[in-house]
């Protein structure tokens, strides 16, 4: 949907009221030169179940909708009124590394009562969102969409145009949460395995089989429930709570026969979703802001951090329910598509599908070709509690080492797999709900291709393995066996294109972000292959990607399940060289995460 210039900065739903105000547009050399004014504030959290003091922008959480216009160039002055310090990252949005937000990285936070101006040039187009990189701030409401209008027309035609953002919100703060996993990494898994289960699995399975299953997810010291680390939250959609009845739902209105633009935009602390919206079929044309060609889908996963945007086309004069399903199903957010204000569509409601549970394919492994001993020697898990062992003179390094160390991967299967989203034979391989009969179809990393490729295709200059790693026993995430406080910084040469190589050893999903550039995702579809700021890897899997190294200075790179990248799942790059190098701040400051009560 098309919009006048100057552009506000207005929230297009029932939020609209904390839309960010225009303060001033100034014209320069045929740019539009923007103002937006954002207050960080003590905001009151709502839901059904639970009221909680969180943080948000400009009186809300989630924060105002902010629209830009390619080509412009935007000033935005951020008012701390907390009595913390803060900041605002802009995910997946290019620009220079002092605006990226980043304390520790890119610059040195906002003191309480300081007001900051992030000022940068508009360089893209498409669905983008922002949030709080200090403590726990995210996690507890700070965090908004941003919406970025194209220069030129876009390959695509709609009638309107949405943004459906999805969060998952907790009675308890994300500083409590932390130190609860700390206490015991089962915490909040509310989805043990009973002695119901263990007869369930001999009905099925036979006893010999159900006692192979049990004895190897012990040697692990691991669980195939611990699909989602932290279980309790309530989804909310716009802000709003409406996973029981359609009192507080989000509704987003058409004329039949409209074509709807919706900008799914997943903006969780550790829930990925599955969405799907009952008697519609969706038309993917956009991932993480990028352009791709059309793919018809029903049903789609959005990992924690990814943006996916989709056209639906209602035809009948009706209510369709946007339903999104965690993927551990232990909650679900629902929304409403309607003609009129009003209309739900509550006695079509799914009902949550039966929980998923991790299987050996999941960690690379054919269980059926491996014996006890080569179970026995892998302790998946990280854990610390080996027998024999003395951990009192041991350093977390050391001990992320040796729990390395200590791992048989000769018998894990960690080659890439065709769709890297998930395991073949996996647990956590989604399967669409049937559709009029038929089995749906579910979106995979594989059907994404670039709608036009954005750099050339050529060779890599070298490759980096991340190996994605865990402690769970402590909850210490790592990347390649080492925690961020005690890693070195990923170093790169301005103009290099380099190759990732992320190898997940543990047994959970992970959404690694790179800051400042673009993250070539390989799935097999050569100069076609996707752009995207957010890839997510599944356990037991190898995925590759690539990047144009384009941009000077200091960047974050994590996982971005809020509680991994608190417990050390994060990297400092270091770009060296480029046009601007002299110009780069370096920032030597500590990266503050998660320490915030």
């Amino acid at each position: 949907m098309k919009q006048d210039k100057p552009s506000l900065a207005k929230n297009c739903f029932a939020f609209a009221s904390s839309a960010v105000a225009l303060v001033g547009v100034l014209w320069t050399a045929g740019a539009q030169a923007a103002v937006y004014d954002i207050s960080v504030d003590t905001v009151k959290i709502e839901t059904r179940s639970f009221s909680k003091n969180g943080i948000g922008y400009n009186g809300s959480s989630p924060g105002p909708i902010l629209r830009f216009t390619e080509g412009e160039d935007v000033t935005i002055n951020v008012k701390n009124n907390l009595d913390t310090s803060t900041s605002i990252h802009w995910h997946g949005l290019i620009l220079p590394t002092n605006m990226d937000g980043v304390p520790g990285i890119s610059f040195e936070g906002i003191a309480p009562g300081e007001t900051f101006s992030y000022q940068f040039p508009v360089v893209q187009s498409g669905t983008y969102w922002y949030h709080s990189h200090s403590g726990f701030q995210e996690p507890d409401g700070a965090y908004g969409a941003i919406v970025i209008t194209p220069k030129k027309r876009e390959p695509f035609k709609y009638d309107r145009d949405y943004v459906v953002q999805l969060t998952d919100k907790h009675p308890d703060s994300g500083a409590k949460i932390m130190r609860n996993l700390k206490m015991m990494d089962d915490y909040y898994n509310r989805s043990q395995r009973t002695l119901g289960d263990f007869f369930s699995d001999v009905s099925k399975k036979g006893l010999s089989a159900t006692l192979d299953d049990r004895k190897a997810w012990g040697e692990m010291r691991m669980t195939p429930t611990d699909i989602e680390d932290v279980q309790g939250f309530t989804t909310l959609i716009n802000g709003q709570d409406a996973n029981q009845s359609s009192e507080k739902n989000w509704t987003g209105l058409f004329k039949p026969g409209e074509r709807v633009r919706l900008r799914f935009i997943n903006s969780s602390a550790m829930t990925y979703f599955d969405i799907r919206i009952p008697g519609l079929e969706m038309t993917v044309v956009s991932a993480d802001g990028n352009n791709v060609q059309p793919v018809k889908v029903d049903e789609f996963r959005i990992a924690v951090a990814e943006t996916y945007d989709v056209i639906v086309r209602p035809k009948e004069d009706r209510a369709y329910n946007i339903f999104a399903e965690s993927m551990g199903r232990t909650s679900y957010g629902l929304a409403t598509l309607a003609p009129r204000e009003g209309m739900s569509a509550s006695t079509e409601v799914p009902t949550l599908r039966e929980a998923p549970l991790l299987t050996m394919a999941d960690m690379g492994m054919d269980h059926a070709n491996m014996d006890q001993a080569s179970m026995s020697s892998m302790d998946m898990s990280g854990t610390d509690d080996m027998a024999g062992m003395d951990h009192s003179k041991m350093s977390d390094t050391d001990m992320a080492k040796t729990d390395m160390e200590s791992m048989d991967h000769s018998k894990m299967d960690m080659s890439s797999k065709p769709d890297p989203f998930y395991a073949a034979g996996s647990g956590l391989a989604p399967v669409a709900a049937p559709v009029e009969g038929r089995v749906g179809k579910f979106l995979s990393y594989g059907d994404l291709k670039a709608q036009k490729p954005l750099y050339d295709d050529r060779e890599v200059t070298r490759e980096i393995e991340l190996r994605l790693t865990g402690n769970m026993s402590r909850y210490s995430w790592s990347i390649n066996g080492v925690k961020y406080e005690d890693a070195d910084p990923i170093r790169l040469q301005y103009g290099e294109r380099v190759r990732f190589k992320f190898v997940n050893e543990t047994m959970m999903t992970h959404p690694m972000h790179l800051h400042g550039m673009w993250s070539i995702l390989d799935n097999g579809n050569g100069k076609w292959n996707p752009v995207k700021h957010t890839i997510s890897i599944a356990p037991g899997t190898t995925v590759y990607s690539e990047t144009e190294v384009d941009a000077s200075g200091q960047w974050a790179f994590h996982c971005h399940l809020s509680y991994h990248a608190a417990a050390g799942m994060f990297r400092k790059v270091i770009v060296e060289g480029g046009p601007d190098v002299a110009a780069v701040p370096v920032i030597n400051a500590p990266v503050i995460v998660g320490n915030e009560g």
